[in-house]
């Protein structure tokens, strides 16, 4: 009885505020012209309506519990001054707007839209063109970036920043989102219990998706596609990524994803096609990889030294110039029931599993790791040659990473 009391009482006083909330409208005619002027008027939990037009506003602060709601996407032009939004109140939400002109500094980072210690906010249907870092979290917990588009014009990586952005900030959702033209479209550090779902990362100067010291996060139904180096995944742990595409990430340094120093994780139906590397692995343990598509790469996979107790099962490899690449004659991770696109074996019971092993690490890959000019010669006879004869043979490559029952037909 006490407990519904209590939960009377609180129901009665948030219905007491949301009566008492009322809408500011902004606008050149209104009586309240500038964001700043109607901030400051506000009360906790009233919406400032931004009625269609330009605010030539920056270094706007958002202290209290409010609705920045724009009508017809008003313009806010920073003119190049500095930071435009900072929101350091808890229970904000940014909805219609569209801005422009972030100021560029060497020492600070200023950001379209950035969030400082905060507690369930809500970003929503913004676009930011002509900025620094686009949506910047900073210790801003239990928040969602939902449905914006932030379109940057960067030409180098020192005078550029992220699009969305998220350091120390947790459990956050990031979805449904289009970044392009900045230097990581997606970035997080020390961000643990993030959802990353749903979002288009694409022409980026460096990564897609950069993330650091961040575990227990879901990365699912992205597209990272033509970004300078691709994805880089570091130094976290129980990091789920599933559904998402890694596509057209080209280049000498250049990769679908880079695993370093990731453990206990879970990657699986993922698609990377027509990378440079579709994944490249140094230092990551415990990782099941099931159901990916590997297509068209250069190399699909590349192992870099200490990387223990790995699973692949069910993947497709099809069509990639090398499946695997190791440079180490040591190995205890597991190839189990994989397609591969150059098997060459065949099934006598018709049970859709090859009767002979596969091998799919090639002695050409690892002269070519050791002396990449040599690549010139992919598709010559004498590779082919004495790819056949390590194959029969192994002498530089594992002889113990086989795929004992590679698949006859594509896993599904």
């Amino acid at each position: 009885m006490r407990y519904l009391s209590c939960f009377l009482i609180v129901s009665a006083f948030l219905s007491g505020i949301a009566l008492h909330a009322k809408t500011i409208s902004i606008c050149a005619d209104c009586k309240v012209q500038s964001i700043s002027k109607g901030i400051e008027m506000a009360l906790d939990f009233d919406t400032l309506l931004i009625k269609k037009g330009t605010y030539k506003e920056y270094n706007i602060v958002v202290n209290k519990p409010l609705t920045l709601l724009g009508e017809d996407y008003p313009v806010i032009d920073g003119e190049d001054q500095g930071e435009i939004i900072r929101i350091t109140a808890d229970g904000v939400t940014i909805d219609g707007l569209f801005i422009i002109n972030v100021g560029t500094s060497y020492t600070s980072d200023y950001a379209a839209i950035r969030v400082v210690r905060s507690e369930n906010y809500l970003i929503q249907n913004v676009v930011l063109e002509k900025l620094f870092f686009g949506i910047y979290l900073e210790k801003s917990n239990n928040g969602k970036v939902y449905h914006n588009k932030i379109i940057g014009d960067a030409k180098d990586e020192y005078n550029s920043g992220n699009g969305i952005q998220l350091w120390y900030s947790h459990h956050v959702e990031v979805n449904r989102n289009i970044v392009q033209g900045v230097r990581d479209g997606i970035y997080l550090e020390f961000s643990d219990n993030v959802t990353i779902k749903n979002n288009r990362s694409t022409q980026n100067l460096r990564y897609g998706l950069h993330f650091m010291f961040s575990n227990d996060d879901v990365y699912a139904d992205n597209v990272f596609e033509n970004n300078g180096a691709g994805v880089a995944v570091m130094f976290s742990k129980r990091i789920k990524m599933f559904g998402n595409t890694f596509r057209k990430n080209w280049g000498t340094a250049a990769f679908g994803m880079l695993l370093k120093e990731i453990n206990d994780a879970e990657i699986s139906g993922n698609t990377f096609e027509e990378n440079t590397i579709g994944i490249n692995i140094e230092g990551s343990n415990r990782i099941t990889y099931r159901n990916n598509n590997f297509i068209r790469n250069g190399w699909a996979v590349k192992v870099l030294g200490a990387c223990y107790t790995n699973t692949f099962t069910g993947n497709n490899f099809l069509y990639n110039s090398f499946d695997i690449s190791y440079n180490s004659k040591l190995n205890d991770n597991v190839f189990n029931a994989n397609y591969w696109s150059d098997y060459t074996g065949y099934d006598l019971d018709k049970d859709g599993i090859g009767d002979v092993p596969y091998r799919p690490v090639k002695l050409f890959s690892y002269i070519v790791n050791s002396t990449p000019e040599t690549i010139v010669l992919l598709r010559s006879l004498f590779m082919d040659i004495i790819d056949f004869s390590e194959k029969v043979s192994p002498v530089f490559t594992p002889d113990n990473l086989l795929d004992m029952n590679p698949l006859m037909y594509k896993s599904l």
